[in-house]
């Protein structure tokens, strides 16, 4: 008879199992670095259920260092766009005449103010070094109303974009970079919207085996309300893994991204790199899509490959 029981603390989640003694002893390495740690204690029948307290103090003590010993890294200083330049379509790389990129009050701002209409001039802000296995965490908020121009889809609509290609590949007219984007959205009051979605400008994924061609793939999240402080974390195992996190849950999970040899930037990225097609690394952006958003928190936990 399985005997389960559930406690939080430090955002962890702590399942306990009634096993054999066989199955006493569990490698911790896989729980470790996990958004949402679950960590399964396997205990011997001759153990009585009432004495499972006595576990309780060692294994929060192994949760607590185990939460200590995460350095998480800030992208963003909330004082200026260091380490961070941006590519906006028809401008050249490093180029933002409008400063659609800003910081103000400790927030990066990505704002309109300065356009008369957006004419799909999508923009992305680079941080300077690549990743490849790592945990991003974000918070955002949007607020505000949409430029001027801004397509239908793009209202509360941004993105981070990982694995992306360097920046100062991209041509001129190019909209969106070589990359996996994980879709930032805000609900409108009314409708349902997911978060965390997939799209995959020149790339593809795997699911559960299968190849997935389609451009963009729905989260299983809640919808949060546009204008609330909203947290999303982005766990990427290089070209294993990656889960995308809303709201302290994985709501959506893919493997071996990949290269679409079908996109023209794509294809010259494979021919530079000698025909390899999978995406194990690659840089972080965040978009500029036609409606304003903040950032208040924007970093990285690097983890062992």
């Amino acid at each position: 008879m399985k005997l389960e029981s559930y406690f939080a603390t430090s955002g962890c989640i702590v399942t306990l199992h009634e096993r054999g003694r066989r199955d006493f002893y569990r490698d911790w390495k896989t729980a470790k670095n996990h958004p949402i740690l679950e960590a399964t204690v396997m205990v011997p029948f001759t153990i009585p259920p009432l004495r499972l307290l006595s576990f309780f103090p060692a294994l929060f003590i192994f949760l607590s260092f185990a939460d200590a010993e995460e350095k998480w890294i800030p992208l963003f200083n909330g004082k200026d766009l260091s380490g961070w330049t941006p590519k906006i379509r028809f401008e050249n790389y490093g180029e933002d005449p409008r400063e659609t990129f800003r910081v103000e009050d400790g927030l990066l701002k990505v704002g309109y103010e300065n356009y008369d209409e957006f004419k799909e001039t999508f923009g992305h802000l680079f941080y300077e070094t690549p990743f490849s296995n790592y945990r991003l965490r974000l918070e955002y908020r949007f607020i505000g109303d949409q430029v001027k121009g801004g397509p239908g889809w793009a209202f509360r609509n941004s993105g981070v974009m990982v694995h992306g290609q360097d920046p100062a590949t991209m041509v001129l007219d190019q909209d969106f970079p070589v990359s996996i984007e994980v879709q930032l959205l805000g609900g409108d009051g009314k409708a349902e919207r997911t978060n965390a979605n997939l799209c995959t400008p020149g790339t593809h994924v795997f699911m559960e085996g299968e190849l997935i061609r389609k451009h963009c793939v729905s989260s299983s999240s809640k919808t949060f309300p546009g204008d609330d402080w909203v947290t999303v974390e982005i766990e990427v195992r290089g070209n294993e893994v990656i889960r995308h996190i809303a709201g302290g849950e994985v709501v959506l999970e893919y493997q071996k991204p990949i290269l679409d040899a079908t996109h023209p930037q794509a294809a010259e990225l494979i021919e530079k790199a000698g025909g390899t097609i999978e995406l194990s690394a690659g840089t972080i952006s965040l978009q500029s899509e036609s409606h304003p958003v903040e950032f208040r928190k924007v970093e990285v936990l690097e983890l062992e490959e």
